[in-house]
């Protein structure tokens, strides 16, 4: 895969992290793309709001507004540490920030489309059963509907947060 581009999902989990370490092995790629989704902060106290059944008000952040966004300062913390591990593993990252309107999916594989990348990496939580049922998957959203290759690292297999763990030490 030598010369090809490929964009990382990171999100500063150490499921991302994971994800960096096993693409750095696997696809050793020219070009490597990190990126992060972000959601503006007024934008989440909104669809917070939303939930509640009040009405919630529409907005437009300018650029000066958006780079003043504690959320953006922590999207834009995050993806530099993903450079960071990028580069400690060899890879040359270039940072990328992408704001989520929709779904973190969508806004991965409009990035992917944009920046012509020919792999998209990200970790995932492998939920299962009901767990999986109630909350939506962005690495299975990813592989149904980017339109381009996806790798899916799942998370270490004896991980506490991982949902099928399973503690045999009782």
């Amino acid at each position: 895969m030598n010369g090809q581009t490929m964009l990382i999902a990171y999100d500063g989990s150490e499921r991302a992290d994971r994800a960096i370490e096993y693409a750095a092995q696997l696809l050793r790629p020219g070009i490597v793309e990190i990126l992060t989704a972000w959601e503006p902060a007024a934008r989440q106290a909104a669809r917070a709001l939303g939930r509640t059944g009040l009405h919630q008000s529409t907005y437009a952040l300018d650029d000066a507004a958006q780079e003043e966004d504690p959320a953006y300062e922590e999207a834009m913390a995050v993806c530099r540490k993903g450079v960071a591990v990028a580069e400690k593993l060899g890879l040359a990252g270039r940072a990328h920030l992408v704001e989520v309107v929709t779904t973190t999916a969508e806004a991965l594989a409009d990035a992917a489309e944009e920046l012509d990348v020919d792999v998209i990496v990200t970790g995932t939580r492998a939920l299962t059963g009901f767990k999986a049922w109630w909350n939506a998957s962005t690495a299975d959203q990813l592989v149904r509907t980017a339109g381009r290759p996806v790798l899916v690292v799942p998370p270490e297999p004896d991980d506490p947060n991982d949902a099928n763990y399973t503690d045999t030490a009782e």
